[in-house]
C-alpha cells in the first residue's frame, strides 16, 4: 500500500472514531495555526503603538487584538477545511486534525464560524467599523481568494495572496485611529514584500510535497534555480521596503541600523540558496520568521526610546 493510501486509511479510521465525539481542545487549537496568529498579533500590536506617541488604551489593545486574532484564526480553520484533501498527501501537513479526521469538517466549520462572528463582532462593537470591514476583507482574501482559488491557480499565488496576511499592522493602526494612514501602509508593505522569499524558501524545501499534491508552487512549475533568483530579488525589495520607515520619519536610527543588519543576514541566506547550499532553503525559512519578529520589535523599541516627531494626534 502506498504512503498516500495508508494516510487515507488512517484518516478514515480516525474519522469513524471521532465523528460522534467532541474534538479535543488541542486539535481545535491546532486548527487556528496559533504560531502564525501570534506573529500576526505581534505586528498588529506594533501597528497600534506606532500610531501614537503615548500609550495605547487598554480596551483597544485587548479587544482589538482579540478580534484580530479570532478573525485570523477563522481564516486558518477554513484553510484546514479547504486543504484537507491535499494535506493528507504532504509530509508537512498530513497530521493536521481535519486531514486525519480527529476533527470532522462539520465541527471545524462551526468552529470557524464562531471565531469569525465573535472576532468581527468585537471589532465592530468595541473598536470601529473600519477595522471590522478591513478584517472581513482580509478573511475573504485569505480564506476565499487565496485558499480556494489562487493557491491552485497560479505559481504567483503567494505574491497576490500575501496581501491579506500583511493586513494585521494596518488593522492595529486603524483600531486606534479609525483611519488608514500612509505609515500604516508601509508596515503592510514590509510584510507583503517579506512573504514571497519567506514562503518560497519553504516551497523549495518541500518541493516534492507540493508536486505530489498538485499545487503549482513556483519551484514545481519553474524549477529551483528560477525560484532562488526570485527569492534573491524579493529579498532586495524587502530590504528597500524596510528602509522606508526611517526615510519617511516613522522610525529613527536604532531601527535603521537593525533593519540593515537583519536585511544583510537575510540577503546572505538568499545568496546561499542561489549557490545551491544544502539546507539553505529551510534555514532561510526559519530565519525569516525570526527576522520579521525582530524587525517589528525594533520598530516598537525605536518608537519609544528614539522618538521622532509625533506622527498623528490621537483624539481621546
Amino acid at each position: 500500500m502506498s504512503e498516500a493510501n495508508e494516510s487515507v486509511s488512517v484518516k478514515k479510521n480516525n474519522t469513524e472514531e471521532n465523528s460522534s465525539g467532541i474534538a479535543k481542545w488541542r486539535d481545535l487549537y491546532e486548527l487556528t495555526k496559533p504560531n502564525i496568529v501570534y506573529l500576526m498579533l505581534l505586528t498588529s500590536t506594533v501597528g497600534m503603538f506606532m500610531a501614537t506617541p503615548g500609550m495605547v488604551p487598554w480596551d483597544v489593545l485587548i479587544y482589538g487584538n482579540i478580534g484580530i486574532g479570532f478573525c485570523s484564526a477563522c481564516g486558518a480553520v477554513i484553510n484546514h477545511l479547504a486543504d484537507q484533501r491535499i494535506d493528507i498527501l504532504m509530509a508537512r501537513t498530513h497530521s493536521r486534525p481535519v486531514a486525519q479526521g480527529r476533527v470532522n469538517p462539520r465541527d471545524a466549520g462551526i468552529f470557524a464560524m464562531v471565531l469569525g462572528v465573535v472576532g468581527l463582532g468585537l471589532l465592530l462593537l468595541k473598536i470601529n467599523q473600519l477595522t471590522a470591514l478591513l478584517a472581513l476583507f482580509s478573511m475573504i482574501g485569505y480564506a476565499g481568494i487565496y485558499t480556494l482559488w489562487l493557491k491552485r491557480a497560479t505559481p504567483q499565488n503567494i505574491v497576490v495572496g500575501g496581501l491579506p496576511g500583511a493586513a494585521p499592522p494596518l488593522l492595529g493602526w486603524t483600531a486606534l485611529t479609525n483611519e488608514i494612514h500612509g505609515h500604516a501602509l508601509l508596515l503592510v508593505l514590509i510584510i507583503f514584500a517579506w512573504t514571497p522569499p519567506h514562503f518560497w524558501a519553504l516551497a523549495i524545501h518541500r518541493k516534492d510535497d507540493y508536486a505530489r499534491a498538485g499545487i503549482p508552487m513556483l519551484p514545481v512549475t519553474h524549477g529551483i534555480k528560477y525560484t532562488a533568483l526570485h527569492i534573491l530579488l524579493y529579498t532586495l525589495i524587502l530590504i528597500a521596503a524596510t528602509l522606508l520607515p526611517f526615510a519617511t520619519g516613522l522610525s529613527g536610527p536604532l531601527y535603521l541600523v537593525g533593519a540593515v543588519v537583519l536585511g544583510l543576514i537575510f540577503l546572505y541566506w538568499a545568496v546561499q540558496i542561489m549557490r545551491g547550499v544544502m539546507g539553505a532553503p529551510y534555514s532561510t525559512f526559519k530565519f525569516s520568521i525570526v527576522y520579521l519578529m525582530l524587525l517589528y520589535v525594533l520598530l516598537l523599541v525605536d518608537h519609544y526610546f528614539f522618538p521622532v516627531a509625533p506622527i498623528i494626534k490621537v483624539v481621546s
